[in-house]
């Protein structure tokens, strides 16, 4: 599971899926997560549920946004300058639904054998490896194409030859430059590579710790904060121009994620303090009662 969702999220952004609109469809996992826990007999609040409801329809607005800045139709239909979007939303809709079924999976997991966060985090990707078996070949010819780029520092001069006409200087070239620096003989493709994993390893470890301690759900909406992050840098850096519809479907999308939090993380345990207080304080006086 944990393979086939990561290979299908990554496989998305072959169908004209944009890093921002890649990042918000995500966003859905806390839909589908809500309701397979349902499925599963759990019970969540009226705010819960309206806070999953909203990002439902900031996922369905921003993807609109998306579709018409590419000058395509928001239809299932047939029409060939739509195909490739509605594919790349078919797979991501299908990720969305095993991630679901995965993050439940894990959370019985953590509950039933009390497993440690590591153990899932090296299984779950010792286990993929030999998955990896019958791409060997597209994978060695894309590490010969990055181990063929040049070191960053030659990719400088020519990167900012055009910021030199305008006097300023952008976000990626900013970053280039610190990191041909930091490696001037790596080539950049692996330099970049380099970076990807460790970020990778700091974000999954943190995903397998935070499994480990919190519901499916919460998980996700947690996650949702963590991809508005990565959200505006992706804006920011790579110069995607945003709408007013992929900003008001963003602003629900991460709006509903703070309305979840609130609401799991302080109010709910607050009125289950409340009333435990309550409950208490009754035995109490019907103790004090009995004794006298």
């Amino acid at each position: 599971m944990f393979f086939s969702i990561n290979m299908l999220n990554n496989w998305a952004f072959a169908f004209s899926i944009s890093v921002p609109m890649h990042i918000i469809l995500r966003s859905f996992s806390s839909v589908t997560t809500m309701i397979m826990g349902i499925i599963r007999g759990k019970r969540y609040s009226t705010l819960q549920m309206l806070s999953v409801a909203l990002l439902t329809l900031g996922v369905l607005v921003s993807a609109w946004a998306d579709s018409e800045g590419k000058g395509k139709s928001m239809s299932l239909g047939n029409e060939a300058s739509s195909s490739d979007f509605s594919t790349g939303l078919a797979i991501l809709l299908l990720a969305q639904l095993l991630s679901a079924w995965m993050g439940a999976y894990v959370e019985d997991t953590y509950t039933t054998y009390k497993a440690s966060w590591t153990e899932n985090l090296f299984y779950s990707h010792i286990f993929s490896l030999p998955l990896f078996l019958p791409l060997s070949r597209s994978l060695k010819e894309q590490y010969v194409e990055l181990a063929a780029t040049p070191p960053p520092s030659r990719q400088e001069g020519i990167l900012s030859s055009k910021q030199q006409l305008s006097g300023s200087v952008s976000i990626p070239e900013m970053l280039l430059k610190f990191l041909g620096k930091t490696g001037e003989s790596l080539p950049q493709g692996m330099l970049y590579l380099l970076v990807n994993v460790v970020t990778q390893l700091v974000c999954i470890s943190g995903v397998n710790l935070l499994s480990s301690k919190s519901s499916a759900v919460t998980v996700t909406i947690i996650l949702n904060i963590r991809k508005l992050v990565s959200f505006i840098i992706s804006t920011l850096v790579f110069g995607h121009q945003l709408s007013a519809k992929m900003v008001l479907g963003s602003a629900l999308v991460f709006g509903s994620g703070a309305l979840y939090g609130y609401e799991t993380s302080w109010r709910l345990p607050a009125a289950r303090r409340r009333k435990e207080a309550l409950t208490n304080g009754a035995k109490a006086v019907e103790s004090t009662e009995k004794t006298s």
